[in-house]
């Protein structure tokens, strides 16, 4: 019999999921047409550094949250301002944690799709008025729909697989922060592999949906 709670990890990852993804595919939108095209000294570092969760391990992407955002950072505490607690070991640092992770993915997949738009028909754009902003969204988005949906996809599948980044910032803190990644290791180090069987069937059985899905769009139209 299922207990008092059981359905909790699942209601909190598609939460945390949900509101993550919406966050990191709207910066990293904005932020992909604001670098395209823009050649200026310290692009490439900016970008290395944004890329950077991409590569290091999850466990010192979330140090780094709580050594930038813990309450005894200047960073931390205007936060603790803002929300009138410490966002450490609560609902937002999940989401936040989930969102820095995935954000890298996001934007390079639509970084990608951006730069792929041929160029001719931004200038022709501009040649008839057009100013940056309606070149984006009138022709550059449109065109690159494919990858915009991409990208929002994998972030969507990168943050509800997010695990160690999250269990240093936001904690396992059952019906709060324990997301399915985290109940997973509580259940296995507990012993309770029924309940890890059945969680990792639920993660496997969703990726795969959102990655049929991304290979269904970028298929080539017949």
């Amino acid at each position: 019999m299922m207990q008092s709670g059981f359905w909790s990890p699942l209601r909190l990852s598609l939460e945390v999921t949900s509101v993550s993804s919406i966050i990191v595919f709207i910066l990293a939108t904005v932020l992909a047409g604001w670098m395209k095209g823009r050649n200026f000294p310290g692009k490439l570092l900016l970008e290395t550094l944004w890329m950077l969760p991409l590569v290091l391990p999850p466990s010192v992407v979330g140090f780094g949250l709580l050594f930038l955002l813990g309450r005894n950072s200047w960073l931390g505490q205007m936060m603790e301002w803002v929300f009138s607690r410490p966002v450490v070991f609560t609902w937002w640092a999940a989401v936040i944690a989930a969102t820095v992770v995935a954000f890298p993915l996001v934007y390079q997949v639509i970084k990608t799709g951006l730069e792929s738009v041929d160029p001719e028909l931004e200038d022709a754009a501009r040649s008839m008025g057009a100013g940056e902003v309606q070149v984006l969204r009138f022709v550059t988005f449109p065109l690159a729909w494919r990858s915009l949906l991409t990208a929002y996809t994998l972030g969507f599948a990168r943050a509800l697989g997010e695990f160690g980044a999250t269990l240093m910032f936001a904690g396992n803190i059952p019906d709060k922060t324990q997301t399915l990644p985290t109940a997973i290791y509580i259940a296995v180090e507990s012993g309770e592999l029924e309940t890890a069987y059945y969680w990792v069937g639920t993660i496997l059985l969703v990726s795969f949906g959102l990655l049929s899905l991304v290979h269904w769009v970028r298929r080539d139209p017949e």
